[in-house]
């Protein structure tokens, strides 16, 4: 018997069903060993060693894989491809006994649960990868140094319960200070001069753009200017100048990680936790006919690289259901701007480019169907050609001194947008020669107001942490839903609103922990994991470099900084007359009695709403 370890059930299901019977696939269910939830659990007086402890709810399943190595004539370490499956499938070999782990143990990786990817992987066993354990391990560990001696340090000073963490405290203070920006800001009204044209019945608009030859900016015509210029402007147009261009738009890359949560969140609303969770089930298999099946590549990634087999699935089916006009004589290929990219991963995709969400409807929830759906299209838009626009752009005068500019677009080839959910929008403009004369039908002011920048959403967050370096694919949505659980942010309609908590959090790290909250700085940390990772540095080292310099700064902080967890008021606690004091939690503020615990007194202080 051949014992293969994966993490979950549906995961050991999917691949047993491709196996012949010498073969067992348990689960382990993810991590067996882990730092203490009660203490440290890193010696830092030796080289930052990891105490780690077996969870309670791992014993079962490790002495049944304690037993089942014994009888097996081979162990095969099948977790996932990043550091955190390399990580697990490390800390199963270190359970077992010296003679199980001095077996042939063997390691396969696969981007796919298929068949074929498995009987491949089994094909090419490798040993554990080191470096990408201990870029496990450094992040672990740099986590659990922020989490459990920063996290005090906010209990003593702000309020019992807060947490602090390495990389959602960036992420946080983002969402603070985009708050800010939000309600610092004083919206301006502003007016633009339109002119509206009909000919062949066809309408178009023409804007005000230059006055007596002077450019406009934006938002200088305001109320009064817009009436003299109503008054002013003559009906009576010359066709100036045409410029036809034609503008092509290259096909979108597959998806990775970062633009899957994006773009399931703009056409879905799904955060970023509901995305991976159901993208982790249509990659570990769904009961299709009564067998297993997994649909789609491995969705943690930051790669746009696309296997061979891939792109000759997918531009057989281009060909097949759109004709060859839509096909691109050279395959196209992707190279993704991160410099950090693991390029020996895939994008993700369907594992079959044949078998269309259609086909299958039956099998998927609703929500799996919308996530399959857009991978998939997706997926075979990227190998389409691109797409074609004839814009044209029409500049014409009024009274010889007032310019207006009129901007259209037609289709020319609809290319890969053919396959894409999205609208094709076209603005017509009729044919006009240079010179010629028209009357407008109208003259109008279109009012207009100055808008704050938008709350960020889990699209734009994700976003905007992938651009900064911040976080890696395995974390993004983590982030999300931690601040959320740490009562930092709450969702909206129009986005992450910082609680009051948060923005007292975020400013005192913003204020005595800038390195902690840096967004350079904790990129860099996350390149530094990278390297690691690589083989290119000692995870130790880095380590070393965060730590000192930050217990230093802590120590420090604990004598300087005043506590804000009980600010006195001028209000009689009604149970035994002593002063009621205004205390903080991480649910907002409230008031309690300043004899508290002799008197427990406590009232609510209104929501922690802001419009």
């Amino acid at each position: 018997m051949n014992l293969i370890i994966v993490e979950s059930p549906t995961k050991a299901r999917t691949i047993s069903s491709f196996l012949p019977k010498d073969y067992k696939v348990i689960a382990c269910f993810g991590h067996i060993r882990d730092l203490p939830k009660t203490k440290l659990g890193i010696n830092l007086e030796k080289n930052f060693l990891p105490h780690y402890i077996i969870p309670k709810k791992s014993k079962k399943v490790i002495k049944e894989i304690k037993n089942l190595s014994q009888k097996a004539k081979k162990i095969i370490l099948a977790t996932d491809e990043d550091r955190e499956g390399e990580a697990i499938a490390w800390h199963i070999l270190e359970i077992l006994p010296s003679k199980e782990k001095n077996k042939n143990y063997e390691r396969i990786v696969f981007h796919e649960i298929t068949k074929s990817a498995i009987e491949e992987a089994l094909k090419n066993p490798r040993k554990i990868n080191l470096n990408l354990v201990n870029a496990w391990q450094a992040r672990r560990i740099l986590d659990r140094l922020v989490g459990y001696k920063l996290s005090p340090f906010l209990w003593k000073k702000v309020a019992n319960r807060l947490s602090a963490g390495r990389v959602q405290s960036a992420a946080l203070r983002l969402i603070v200070e985009r708050q800010k920006e939000i309600e610092s800001f004083v919206p301006k009204d502003y007016y633009t001069i339109e002119a509206i044209f009909e000919k062949e019945g066809i309408e178009f608009i023409a804007n005000l753009i230059e006055i007596n030859g002077k450019k406009l900016e934006k938002t200088e015509i305001d109320k009064k200017l817009a009436q003299k210029l109503l008054k002013e402007i003559n009906k009576n147009f010359l066709v100036l100048k045409i410029s036809k261009k034609t503008i092509t738009k290259k096909p979108l890359p597959p998806l990775i990680t970062a633009t899957l949560q994006q773009e399931a969140y703009n056409l879905y609303r799904f955060s970023a936790k509901k995305t991976m969770l159901l993208a982790q089930r249509l990659y570990e298999g769904v009961e299709i006919e009564g067998k297993p099946k997994g649909l789609i590549t491995y969705m943690r990634t930051d790669s746009l690289n696309l296997s061979q087999e891939a792109i000759n699935q997918a531009r057989e089916f281009i060909k097949t259901h759109f004709s060859e006009k839509y096909l691109p004589k050279i395959p196209n290929k992707f190279k993704t701007k991160s410099k950090l990219a693991q390029e020996a991963h895939e994008a993700i995709r369907p594992t079959n480019a044949q078998l269309t969400p259609e086909k299958i409807k039956k099998y998927l929830t609703e929500d799996d169907f919308k996530l399959y759906d857009l991978i998939r299209r997706r997926f075979i838009a990227c190998q389409m050609k691109e797409a074609k626009r004839e814009r044209v752009e029409i500049e014409l005068i009024s009274s010889k001194i007032d310019k207006f500019k009129a901007n259209g677009q037609r289709i020319l080839f609809d290319g890969f947008l053919k396959v894409l959910k999205r609208k094709i929008s076209e603005n017509l403009i009729p044919e006009l020669r240079v010179g010629e004369e028209l009357v407008a039908k109208k003259i109008q002011a279109q009012k207009h107001q100055t808008q704050p920048p938008p709350r960020f959403n889990d699209a734009s967050l994700v976003k905007t942490l992938e651009a900064l370096g911040i976080g890696r694919p395995s974390t993004y949505a983590t982030i999300v839903s931690t601040l959320i659980e740490s009562g930092y942010i709450r969702r909206e309609k129009r986005g992450f609103q910082p609680t009051e908590v948060g923005k007292i959090v975020s400013d005192l790290l913003t204020t005595h922990f800038p390195k902690i909250v840096n967004y350079q700085f904790t990129a860099k940390m996350e390149n530094d994991l990278d390297l690691i990772a690589s083989g290119k540095k000692e995870y130790q080292k880095t380590l070393e470099e965060f730590w000192s310099p930050f217990y230093e700064n802590l120590k420090k902080k604990y004598q300087e900084v005043k506590e804000t967890k009980a600010i006195l008021t001028d209000k009689k606690c009604p149970e035994c007359g002593k002063p009621l004091v205004k205390r903080l939690s991480k649910y907002g503020w409230f008031l309690s009695c300043s004899d508290f615990p002799k008197c427990r007194y406590k009232e609510n202080i209104k929501k922690d709403r802001n419009s």
